[in-house]
This record gives C-alpha cells, structure tokens and sequence, in this order.
C-alpha cells in the first residue's frame, strides 16, 4: 500500500450525529466519527475518482455531550425531475405538505440523541487507486492547499446534512489540544458502504434509476474501540476489516 502523507484536518459544529446502524428510525448518535463519515468530511474538502481516503485515526477533543432532539420530518422528497423541469422553466415547483390534505400526515415526528459541540481531529491519507501512484505527491499538495485556504467542494457535515462542520487544516501537534480522557467499547461499527479499492463513483449525469446498485455497494465492519479519546482504525485491507466475501455469501 503506498505510503501517503498523513493530514491532520479539525473538524467541529454545534450538532452532530453519526447514527448507529441499529438505531436507524431513532436516531443515536456514536460518541465518535466512524471511518465512513470521516471520509465524506474530507470528500467535501477534496475528492477524485482516482484515489480514496484511508483514515487512520479519530480524536475526540471533546468529551461526548448527549443532546435529545424531536423534530418534524417530512415523509416524502422532493421529486429530482420536477426540479430539473422547474429549473429549465417547464413546470411549477410542487411543494411538500407537513399536513396533507384530507387529513392524512405528510409528517412525522422522530427523537434524535446528538452529540452537543462535537470536535474531532481526524488523521488521514490519500491512497491513489491503481495506476495513479505517481500522482501521490500532487494530490497530498493539492488537498493541504485546499484545507488551508478553507476551500471545499461542499460544507462538511457531521453524520447528518443539516449539521455542518466547520474545519482548519492542523499543520502539527505542538501547542494542539489533546484527546480528550474518554474510553468505550463501541462493538461492531460501520467501516464504509463501499469497496474502496474500486472506483465507484459515477457521473451525476450518468446516474440512472436504481444506479447504486451495480458499483458494489457492500458493508464492511470493524471492532471500534476509543482508548484515551482515540480510536484507531485499520487499514481497509486490513483483516481486522470484515468485507463480504468474493464468493458473495456473506462476512469472511
């Protein structure tokens, strides 16, 4: 695996919450970013086809604060063709009712346990995909250009789109905070949704209905622990990573 240069990115909000996969319909949020949401913060900042993020460690500067959230979320979405013929002046903009008509409820109320000012350190490095090591050395310069200027692609978030993130690029240690004296055995968590050795990224003007399921979308685990406000993750080619097998019947 090649050897990239390991970039240090602070990441803190208001609000943030990385939801445990067994507690999807109410939401509850890890005391930490998982690899997966980690990985999106640095997308926004810098993203290309040609290589994906290896994260290497999450620290937490702040001690886990619990916040019970109960919102109003509407069941349905907007429709994306209605948007691209509103856009191109065709159609009128249908708007979605919190109450619908005749009585039936467009909404629903849902409890979310968020983290309250979240900070994270995240260390991670770009790994170039097949064929594009020799680009290595660019897109580590590229990115921390980018991370210092404060340019992104998109506002991070933290798990959940409504809960930006705000972040500086760290250039080393000295005089940073440390972690913060927090210890959990957080179980199986969620490595990632992809298979990151592949390419699957896909041309938004080339996404056709159902297109996320031909780019090998799998789950992949880890056994999460945070000693000392650190958690460690392994390398996504690691053993200590449980990915489907190759035969297609499940976890190795």
């Amino acid at each position: 695996m090649p050897n990239g240069k390991n970039h240090m990115v602070e990441f803190w909000g208001d609000f943030a919450c990385i939801t445990r996969p067994e507690m999807k319909v109410e939401r509850y949020s890890y005391p930490c970013l998982t690899p997966s949401a980690a990985r999106g913060a640095l997308e926004a900042i810098y993203f290309k086809p040609q290589f994906y993020w290896q994260v290497d460690k999450v620290e937490l500067l702040n001690a886990p604060n619990y916040l019970a959230l109960r919102r109003n979320e509407i069941k349905d979405k907007a429709s994306e063709a209605m948007i691209k013929k509103w856009i191109k002046g065709t159609a009128e903009p249908e708007p979605l009712f919190a109450d619908a008509s005749g009585g039936e409820k467009g909404r629903t109320q849902r409890q979310t346990m968020a983290l309250r000012n979240p900070r994270f350190r995240v260390t991670a490095r770009i790994i170039p995909r097949r064929g594009n090591e020799r680009q290595q050395k660019a897109y580590d310069q590229q990115f921390a250009r980018r991370a210092r200027q404060g340019k992104c692609f998109q506002q991070p978030y933290l798990g959940c789109r409504e809960f930006v993130a705000f972040f500086r690029y760290v250039e080393s240690l000295e005089d940073e905070p440390s972690p913060c004296a927090y210890n959990q055995d957080l179980g199986w968590m969620l490595y990632d949704v992809f298979d990151l050795n592949t390419d699957n990224y896909v041309e938004p003007e080339n996404r056709k209905k159902n297109w996320w399921k031909n780019i090998g979308a799998h789950v992949a685990l880890f056994h999460a622990q945070v000693v000392d406000g650190v958690l460690v993750v392994p390398p996504y080619d690691s053993d200590d990573v449980r990915k489907p097998s190759l035969t297609g019947k499940g976890a190795d």
